[in-house]
């Protein structure tokens, strides 16, 4: 038996999907993020548990199926049993029992104190299944916790349970016999699985659950769930921003900062130190000014960008939860294979839309290095973040939303021909999809409203303060005439082979390190329709904005992070100049048919 200060170190393992992260969360009492799809935790989250005045430190180890070492998961999972542990938290998904225990088997043969939790027994009773779990817990020589973990029945017995079996060092006494672990895996189902009448009449869910995993009708609708977010992220985020914030931020905030600067600007101590150095007027416009960092600095991420960032993200978030996301990749197999992936690889694909840095670290759970860079490149070109797409629909969508749609459906088209182009240019192979189809499940509101927060409680500090120094940075450079300096520099650039205006030469700038920066300056530029389409397509395709070019040089390498920047930003020029000059052909020609 351990000293009273030991802390044990207990690692929580199982398939992905069978809700590891809920558990953890609600053990630990941390804002892990829980997901219901694969590759969720390929990095591990550690957490402090603690039980009758012991504490023991646990540790999220990724969702692998087995440890033969196929991908980063796998890996990770195996150097943490390698390392040792005091005690495992075993987690079995009462649906899927025969798949789950392949890796149980795995892992039991470390010799590590082990209690198997027992989750999804709502779904399995759901589906007309029972569990004999005295006769599992005897058949596998360790404790079975039956647990709902959404619910959080069942935690303190497993809290209790797992320190017991550590202090008295009980290791499984596993004694069923077979050639291999599958057949092993079959017998003990076979043994404790009940089958029961399932109810005569099939919830919805339960209707879902099947149709969704095939072609016809899971395809269509997918695509009626897809064009119902987009319309709720579109609409919603719009009636907010117009109806509420942007209201409020003109009648209160906005009076009440220009105000409060003024009264302290010409207060007789600031006019007689600080206006003796510089002028005054110069500083006023620097916080209050076009660019003012006290006004611009609130109104585009808060009450312009953040109404689509917390639609998307409640959207997001829900289709984690219910499970549907993964049901997406299965079906759009046949597609994804077309741009050198499998359909798994949608979850990364569908994560950049929410923000770019997950996205690259999801790719994590690909099985090659060829899935991983051609998943980051397609992200980095050609989807947009939520921040960013709701700075497109602020900027596109009050001129025409017409506009809107022509920039999305450039962005599909980019995204397609460079995944062909990708698939046949970077050498290796891409695996057959593996993907678990988890049971479709009612979304726990609580949990799913906590994952929201944090992400939105994430937006703000990631993309508030780089907005708000680059925004600084923007209203210096204008004040001390130094964009116009940067403008005649760039003005063939800019002027001559873009179509933009001069001072349209600090997106560049705004928009490395951000890349809605590089969107939301032009609504102050008076731009017309083609300028606008322009200058969208710019920031659409340009480079990875510094948080984004920092994972690429930490996932991959500094070399590889500096080819995409490049690559990026020269596509991003090109392709807005060659639509900046199309269109004035058009127009020429247009206007000679028409004189003819």
């Amino acid at each position: 038996m351990e000293g009273d200060n030991y802390k044990y170190k207990i690692l929580l393992m199982g398939n992905p999907n069978v809700g590891k992260s809920v558990i953890f969360s609600k053990l630990t009492g941390l804002d892990a993020l829980a997901a219901n799809y694969p590759g969720t935790t390929v990095t591990y989250t550690i957490g402090t548990i603690s039980f009758n005045k012991k504490k023991g430190t646990l540790i999220d180890v990724p969702g692998t199926y087995s440890l033969d070492v196929t991908s980063e998961a796998e890996k990770i999972a195996k150097d943490f049993l390698n390392q040792g542990a005091d005690g495992i938290i075993f987690v079995l998904d009462a649906t899927n029992l025969e798949r789950n225990l392949n890796l149980a088997f795995q892992v039991l043969e470390y010799k590590i104190p082990t209690v198997f939790v027992l989750n999804m027994l709502d779904v399995a009773k759901r589906k007309g299944i029972e569990i004999d779990i005295d006769k599992l817990s005897q058949l596998l020589g360790a404790p079975v916790i039956p647990q709902v973990a959404v619910l959080g029945q069942g935690l303190k017995k497993v809290l209790q349970t797992t320190f017991n079996v550590m202090e008295e060092k009980k290791v499984a006494n596993f004694t069923v016999k077979g050639k291999d672990n599958w057949e092993k895996a079959n017998y003990i189902t076979k043994e404790v699985q009940i089958k029961t009448t399932a109810p005569q009449k099939i919830p919805l869910i339960e209707k879902l659950d099947d149709l969704t995993v095939t072609p016809w009708p899971g395809l269509p609708i997918m695509i009626f769930i897809i064009l119902l977010s987009m319309a709720l992220v579109v609409g919603g985020g719009k009636a907010i921003r117009s109806v509420l914030l942007l209201p409020l931020f003109y009648k209160f905030y906005v009076p009440f900062i220009e105000n409060l600067v003024q009264g302290i600007l010409n207060l007789g101590f600031i006019q007689s130190t600080i206006g003796s150095i510089i002028d005054l007027t110069i500083i006023s416009n620097i916080l209050v000014g076009d660019f003012g960092v006290l006004i611009k600095g609130v109104e585009w991420p808060v009450a312009l960008v953040l109404p689509y960032v917390l639609l998307f993200y409640f959207i997001l978030s829900f289709l984690e939860d219910s499970g549907l996301l993964p049901r997406l990749g299965i079906l759009v197999d046949g597609f994804m294979k077309k741009i050198g992936l499998q359909g798994g690889n949608i979850i990364p694909i569908f994560l950049g839309y929410g923000c770019a840095v997950p996205a690259i670290l999801g790719t994590r759970a690909a099985t090659t290095l060829k899935e991983r860079k051609i998943i980051s490149i397609l992200v980095t070109l050609s989807v947009p973040c939520v921040s960013q797409t709701g700075a497109f629909i602020v900027l596109l969508g009050n001129h025409s939303f017409f506009l809107v749609l022509l920039m999305i459906l450039l962005s599909f088209l980019v995204l397609f021909i460079t995944g062909q182009v990708l698939a046949k240019l970077i050498p290796g192979k891409v695996d057959p999809i593996i993907i678990e189809v988890p049971n479709l499940l009612y979304p726990n509101l609580k949990a799913l409203f906590r994952k929201i927060f944090i992400r939105i409680k994430n937006f703000m500090i990631e993309a508030e303060l780089p907005m708000i120094m680059a925004i600084l940075f923007a209203a210096i450079v204008y004040e001390f005439g130094i964009l116009k300096n940067l403008g005649e520099i760039l003005k063939p650039l800019i002027v001559s082979w873009l179509g933009l205006p001069q001072e349209a030469s600090i997106l560049l700038i705004l928009g490395i390190v951000r890349r809605e920066l590089a969107v939301l300056p032009m609504m102050e530029m008076g731009l017309t329709t083609q300028q606008l389409f322009v200058g969208a397509t710019v920031a659409m395709f340009y480079m990875p904005c510094i948080s984004v070019f920092g994972v690429l040089a930490q996932e991959f390498k500094f070399k590889f992070a500096l080819f995409i920047a490049i690559f990026t930003t020269s596509f991003a020029l090109l392709l807005g100049g060659i639509i900046n000059h199309l269109i004035n052909f058009i127009s020429l020609l247009a206007s000679l048919l028409g004189v003819m």
